[in-house]
């Protein structure tokens, strides 16, 4: 398992952006697909985005395909969330999460959790 922290949550008005940072512990961070999920208010946890190890293969839930960009950076053991065009529905808690089977990251499956980073959007 990594030890994942996340940052780069805040208020913003609708239309604008933020980004989001997971700092990820450990030496294997490249063996590890990476991946975003959020959390509304009286809702489910549910996927946003995820990417590969190499990075060369992304995934995005349909509602933040063309606003949102997921990427890494092995050097750095940090994966990034940039997002754009934010809306009030993206008000969520987002977490951070690792594995290295992206197919269980991505069904919300993965071993390792950030503690989350709360994004709100006004209106």
């Amino acid at each position: 398992q990594v030890q994942l922290v996340e940052s780069g949550g805040g208020l913003v008005q609708a239309g604008g952006s933020l980004r989001l940072s997971c700092a990820a512990s450990g030496r294997t961070f490249s063996s590890y697909a990476m991946g975003w999920f959020r959390q509304a208010p009286g809702k489910e946890r549910e996927f946003v985005s995820a990417i590969s190890l190499s990075g060369g293969s992304t995934y995005y839930v349909d509602s933040v395909k063309g606003r949102f960009t997921i990427s890494r950076d092995n050097a750095k053991n940090t994966v990034y969330l940039q997002m754009n065009s934010l809306k009030p529905e993206d008000t969520a808690v987002y977490y951070c999460a690792a594995d290295r089977s992206i197919v269980r990251l991505r069904i919300g499956t993965s071993a390792s959790w950030g503690q989350g980073t709360q994004v709100t959007v006004s209106s």
